[in-house]
């Protein structure tokens, strides 16, 4: 199994092209089950969740091609509807295939998901909604089964917004009867290129953007083609590599107006920040100072960022509080920090790092995405050599991080390993 050694006190600088979005390119593959054609996807990133996820659909009977950054779908031999557990286990995400599926086939057997070991995450709302469109739904043997001759229009309101459950319904509604009422949406911007995306295939949406969906169902979609927006998280986590290791960076490709909160967060911590349509730089100040963060649904500070921004408090002056809202358990990266010398105390949902801290090489091991992200992190810039285990975690969402790091300067490398 791979590992990353890190040699760290190099200060990074240098540009970096930020890939297509995972959590976007998640969302718009199973969005072609709704139709049969081909459709191709611009932008698209090298993971281990596409890779799973292209596993998924081709169980359904969907040729998939990669080539460069564009995935092609052809939908024309799906005639299986069911996703497998040992598919589904690997990432959450393939929940995914439950709206488009009951929406256009009238039924759906989808493994309950699997995915990062933190947090509970019901799918509830998901089937909730669904149900609200006329899905019968039943759990069995670890099962979602959903039949439904044809969906019909609801008013829909969620008692939390959720990405995942907006997304679902969003999909199975475009093709149910009548009109549909979506409130307490989403309003990520990986939601808002999945409407797009819905739309560019014939649907009917009204409120993009917004926490009040409408759609008017149709009868059929056809296929039609995307260019992923930028990763959002990949952009924010090389912001903080920079600011962390006291260098600067300018982020290509990368969209400021979805970077707002991290931006905002990384000003009041002394960074200047300069932005253009498709760009984002970045020089770190003298002495980087402690700024409290709370993790908050878009468009507050990302969840998905909280680990990183962990890892900058611990070499900045000051103390600050990292509170997370929306998953109160998403601290497994502070063990992990501690082990490099971070001076932090958990608390509930909060972690209170004493900045400041020399860290120092160690061997650590990942838990899961993002705290993957914040060991590198804190490897770039700790004394001595940092050993990060279970890497296979940041393949799901970071495209070859190592070699855009390396670009920058950093001392990293892939090198195999025996231990898990």
């Amino acid at each position: 199994m791979d590992k990353f050694l890190i040699r760290g006190g190099r200060r990074l600088s240098g540009t970096v092209a930020i890939s297509g979005a995972k959590n976007a390119t998640l969302a718009l593959m199973p969005a072609a089950l709704l139709a049969g054609g081909v459709f191709r996807l611009r932008n698209t990133p090298v993971l281990r969740d596409v890779n799973t996820m292209s596993s998924l659909l081709k169980t359904m009977g969907m040729k998939i091609e990669l080539e460069d950054d564009q995935l092609t779908l052809d939908t024309a031999g799906v005639d299986k509807h069911e996703a497998p557990y040992e598919y589904v286990k690997k990432m959450r995400a393939s929940i995914y295939v439950l709206g488009p599926l009951i929406a256009r086939f009238g039924r759906a057997k989808v493994s309950l998901p699997g995915g990062c070991a933190w947090g509970p995450r019901p799918v509830n709302l998901h089937m909730e909604g669904l149900k609200k469109l006329g899905a019968q739904i039943d759990l069995k043997g670890g099962y979602i089964i959903a039949q439904a001759k044809r969906l019909t229009g609801a008013r829909i309101h969620f008692d939390i917004s959720s990405v995942g459950a907006t997304g679902n319904v969003m999909m199975a509604a475009v093709l149910a009867k009548g009109h549909t009422v979506i409130q307490n949406a989403a309003i990520e911007p990986e939601i808002t290129a999945l409407a797009h995306f819905l739309v560019a295939m014939g649907a009917r949406i009204q409120g993009i953007g917004t926490n009040r969906i409408e759609i008017e169902g149709v009868d059929e979609l056809h296929a039609a083609d995307a260019d992923t927006i930028p990763d959002r998280i990949e952009a924010g986590t090389f912001l903080v590599a920079a600011a962390i290791t006291g260098g600067r960076v300018r982020l290509e490709s990368a969209n400021p107006d979805h970077l707002t909160a991290i931006i905002t967060k990384l000003e009041e911590a002394g960074c200047t920040i300069n932005t253009g349509p498709s760009w984002v730089s970045l020089e770190t100040p003298q002495t980087l100072k402690a700024v409290d963060v709370t993790a908050a649904i878009y468009p507050g500070f990302p969840t998905d960022m909280q680990a990183q921004w962990t890892a900058l408090m611990a070499v900045a002056q000051g103390t600050s509080i990292v509170t997370d809202s929306i998953y109160l358990d998403r601290f497994k990266h502070v063990p992990e920090l501690i082990r490099l010398g971070a001076d932090i105390d958990l608390k509930e949902n909060a972690a209170v790092v004493r900045g400041s801290s020399k860290l120092t090489g160690a061997k650590v091991m990942s838990t899961d995405l993002r705290a993957s992200a914040s060991l590198i992190l804190a490897g770039l810039v700790a004394e001595g050599t940092t050993e990060v285990l279970r890497v296979y975690h940041i393949d799901r969402g970071y495209e070859a991080i190592e070699k855009k790091l390396q670009a920058m300067g950093a001392d990293i490398e892939r090198v195999a390993g025996e231990e898990f």
